[in-house]
Order: C-alpha cells, then sequence, then structure tokens
C-alpha cells in the first residue's frame, strides 16, 4: 500500500508537492521527504497536526518530545507511524515549519494506492517554488498588520445608536439609587 499526500501553501499560490509513502514509514520519513521536497534545511522545529476537515488542529506529532506527563497522549515523529494516526482519503494535516510565525504547509491524504508498495518515500510532483523557510519575525509582524482591514468599521456598525439598545436590559445594574445608566442624557 501507498500514501499519495498532497501539499500546498496559503502563501505561494502555485506551489504544490505530491510525495509518496509507506504507511508504515515513520512521522519523522514524512518529515524528511517534505524537507527534501522544498529544499529546506532540517534544522527547525517542526511539528505535524493531524486535522478535522474544517482544518482545526486535533493531535501534534512533535519532532522531539515535548511533555513528560505519562496520563497525556503525547507522539513524537520517529516514533509514530503515519498508519497509526492516518487511515482514510481525504485525511487532512498541517505540517508547521516555522513555529516563530506559524507558518505551515496543508497536506491532505489524496489517494491510498493498494497493490503496490514504495521502499522510501520520493516526491512525484514538484511544481512551482516553496515560501522561504525562514522569514524575518519584524518584517512578518508588520506584513500582517498592513493586511489588517482597520477601516472605520473594524470594531462595528458606525451607524450604532443609543435607541437601538433594550435599556429595560440594563435595570438594575450598578448602584440601587442610579437606576439605568443609559437614561443618562449623555446617551
Amino acid at each position: 500500500m501507498i500514501y499519495r499526500f498532497t501539499i500546498i501553501s496559503d502563501e505561494v499560490e502555485d506551489f504544490v508537492r505530491e510525495i509518496q509513502i509507506d504507511p508504515d514509514a515513520t512521522f519523522l520519513d514524512f518529515h524528511k521527504a517534505i524537507l527534501k521536497a522544498v529544499d529546506y534545511k532540517d534544522n527547525q522545529m517542526t511539528s505535524f497536526f493531524i486535522c478535522d476537515e474544517d482544518w482545526e488542529k486535533e493531535k501534534e506529532i512533535t519532532l522531539e518530545e515535548m511533555d513528560d506527563n505519562p496520563e497525556v497522549d503525547s507522539w513524537v515523529m520517529e516514533d509514530t507511524a503515519l498508519s497509526d494516526l492516518i487511515e482514510d482519503e481525504k485525511q487532512k494535516l498541517l505540517y508547521v515549519f516555522d513555529y516563530m510565525t506559524e507558518r505551515c504547509f496543508f497536506i491532505e491524504l489524496t489517494e491510498i494506492i493498494t497493490g503496490k508498495q514504495i521502499k522510501s518515500a520520493k516526491c512525484t510532483h514538484s511544481e512551482g517554488e516553496p515560501p522561504a523557510q525562514e522569514v524575518d519575525f519584524e518584517e512578518f509582524e508588520s506584513k500582517a498588520a498592513a493586511n489588517l482591514d482597520l477601516d472605520e468599521n473594524f470594531y462595528g456598525d458606525q451607524d450604532y445608536d443609543m435607541e437601538d439598545i433594550d435599556s429595560d436590559g440594563f435595570e438594575g445594574f450598578g448602584d440601587p439609587g442610579i437606576g439605568n445608566p443609559y437614561d443618562d442624557d449623555r446617551y
């Protein structure tokens, strides 16, 4: 059996990699295959996350042991086979390759090929240039801030009117002798 994963990035529109790997290979093998396919150095802390269908993180598989609490499930890449946590087509994963900025690849198990074997992971399709492995944190922050939409409606509807508030709902708040603070002429 062979797992075929498709890898994309939200940073580079035309970037795609496909990697085929044995389901019994470890997440560490998959990690190394990804680094090779995108020509990244193996000098960063990385993690895989098993995700639900909406890309919400569920389980983390770390490069190094991060938790020494025996009551908490933890998965380490070197000790966890892909088939231990992935068994269905369309399974989604995140591969966080830059922890400081939480930059990641989006991965999906696009096909399970039965009746065939593969000795080691290989990149079977490569399209586009990957995003830079590392970015300057200050530069990343300034770009993120520039992309925020901080127009006049950032905090909500500018046509807000105090008359729209049900003043009866505010009875009893604060000092009982004060009454409804929204009866004040300031509003």
